[in-house]
């Protein structure tokens, strides 16, 4: 029996969170997408322009919603940046893909055949429709299949990424999958929130993260230990946790807040809390 004939979803926590983002309908992630049809299901990196909070009122909200897209494409751009040389006749894989927007960036940029994986059979088929309506779903495809037993070939991918979805799994399963579906030489990136080791367990912005989004936060640590057992050597670390800042002050004055902004701001502020991007070749 292939994974591919086993359920997608195996546990009550994996169920709940499919049920999560099959009814996800928030205006934080589909009114920015509509500005360009890259929908994105992340934060954003880098100083907004302060001259969208001084936009007149009947058009300042549109303003930092096409901010906040432009940050998050921004973040987007600098996870692709470490992939490395990417070929062509390559072939890349977005493991927790969402409605699949770095997945379309990934093409434009190498001209590759990209597939996406994710629990939620509404971000499946959205994230399809759109590639069809961008054009790209001659090598942009999405599928509902579990990050942790894709069911896709060992070795046929030259880099694969998870884009802040790490949290939702078992970090040494995800990456022994990884390691497994990566040719040898492959690199894996992940920009992922994890938790500062040195304070001390998850501090209380961090748990109210967790409880939102349903996830379960690692700490820092967690990840280089779960790459070195499968294979993984990291060839870049970088600290994004300034450069995030920003993205979230802005969100806050937006339309478009739920509520969990001050819990990131503080998380950040205090050094519970980093946004952090590892790049590792699989040896």
């Amino acid at each position: 029996m292939t994974s591919l004939d086993r359920p997608v979803v195996r546990t009550a926590y994996q169920q709940s969170i499919a049920d999560y983002w099959d009814r996800e309908k928030d205006p934080v992630n589909l009114r920015l997408g509509e500005i360009d049809g890259l929908y994105h299901h992340h934060y954003g990196l880098g100083a907004y322009d302060p001259a969208v909070l001084d936009t007149p009122p009947e058009t300042r909200d549109r303003a930092i919603i096409a901010e906040m897209h432009r940050l998050e494409t921004a973040q987007a751009d600098v996870l692709l940046d470490h992939l490395g040389p990417i070929k062509p006749r390559d072939r890349l894989l977005d493991a927790g893909c969402g409605r699949g927007g770095t997945s379309v960036m990934a093409h434009r940029r190498f001209g590759c055949r990209v597939d996406g994986v994710s629990l939620s059979r509404q971000q499946v088929d959205f994230a399809n429709a759109q590639a069809a309506h961008l054009g790209v779903d001659s090598h942009v495809a999405y599928h509902q299949r579990n990050m942790l037993d894709t069911g896709f070939e060992s070795g046929a991918f030259a880099g694969i990424w998870n884009n802040e979805s790490t949290m939702y799994v078992d970090l040494t399963e995800l990456f022994a999958e990884h390691a497994r579906q990566l040719a040898p030489g492959g690199r894996y990136v992940t920009i992922t929130g994890c938790y500062n080791d040195v304070t001390g367990g998850r501090s209380r912005a961090v748990s109210q993260i967790d409880q939102h989004y349903i996830c379960n936060i690692h700490a820092r640590g967690d990840y280089f230990k779960a790459l070195a057992v499968n294979g993984f050597v990291p060839i870049n670390v970088v600290d994004l946790t300034a450069a995030a800042i920003p993205y979230w002050e802005l969100r806050a004055k937006s339309s478009v807040a739920t509520g969990i902004e001050d819990p990131f701001l503080t998380a950040y502020r205090e050094g519970s809390f980093h946004y952090l991007l590892i790049a590792a070749d699989r040896v």
